[in-house]
């Protein structure tokens, strides 16, 4: 059994790797899949022992194997993260020769929705960007898991509400103020959650979301740290508010002052 938790742990590992390349190059508008990796400040391309996730940060002691610039910490974490998001969300509870297409199934969508969410996370709050290439992987694997899971009228009019919502209350705000006040990987995200989450379970999303990030807009502009001007990535409310939703729903129920259920 430890071989197992440790197959999965290595496959989170690598998949995290790839999330950091995800993570560089989408906003810049690069291709994930070539170039190989290269240090972003010598451009020397990196060696495949230099490499190995986590192992190699530590072995090169957070610097570039030629320039010695340092890393940024925040390479081994994602792969540390996502390493553990495969610990946690494989089924373990079953015994392997049990598992199922199903369960697999199940696995795939809930562990890609979590890397999606951190790469979401991490991209908006860098550049304030939420990319449609991720948003497209997301509802590839989100639509035929609410086709499967759920009855039609719960993806359909979900993904109506987390869309046409946040997009009508935009285009107002447009037309009343001349300002664009919801980014479209914002509105695009909603639409695909409330294909995840039903009409209900998007609108709590959007409440929430809204509400935590007016309440930390409003701390942030009274201490001074952004004034009223400043653009706030809307992003991360969305994510954390979304995935409290769909990994902790017992949790998220406690916390819903809307009461919706």
């Amino acid at each position: 059994m430890i071989a197992i938790y440790l197959l999965i742990f290595i496959f989170g590992l690598l998949i995290g790797s790839f999330l950091n390349v995800v993570i560089y190059r989408l906003p810049r508008e690069m291709s994930v899949v070539r170039p190989r990796s290269s240090c972003t400040n010598c451009g020397k391309q990196i060696k495949w022992y230099q490499n190995i996730p986590v192992f190699s940060y530590l072995i090169l002691r957070g610097k570039c194997g030629e320039c010695d610039v340092k890393i940024g910490i925040k390479y081994p974490l994602v792969e540390l993260l996502v390493g553990i998001f495969a610990l946690l969300l494989f089924p373990f509870d079953i015994p392997i020769l049990n598992i199922t297409h199903l369960d697999l199934f199940k696995f795939i969508v809930e562990f890609s929705i979590a890397c999606v969410f951190l790469a979401h996370f991490i991209i908006d709050i860098e550049h304030q960007l939420l990319p449609d290439k991720l948003n497209l992987y997301l509802l590839a694997v989100v639509a035929p898991y609410a086709f499967l899971s759920f009855p039609p009228h719960y993806w359909v009019i979900g993904g109506l509400v987390g869309f046409l919502g946040p997009y009508l209350v935009t285009l107002l705000f447009l037309k009343l103020r001349g300002v664009v006040g919801l980014g479209g990987g914002d509105i695009k995200l909603f639409g695909i959650l409330g294909i995840l989450l039903g009409p209900v379970g998007v609108i709590n999303t959007i409440f929430m979301s809204s509400l935590a990030g007016s309440v930390i807009g409003l701390l942030l502009i009274a201490t001074k740290k952004m004034n009223k001007d400043t653009a706030l990535a809307f992003g991360p409310y969305i994510l954390v508010v979304a995935a409290v939703q769909i990994f902790f729903p017992e949790v998220f129920e406690l916390i819903n002052p809307f009461g919706f259920n």
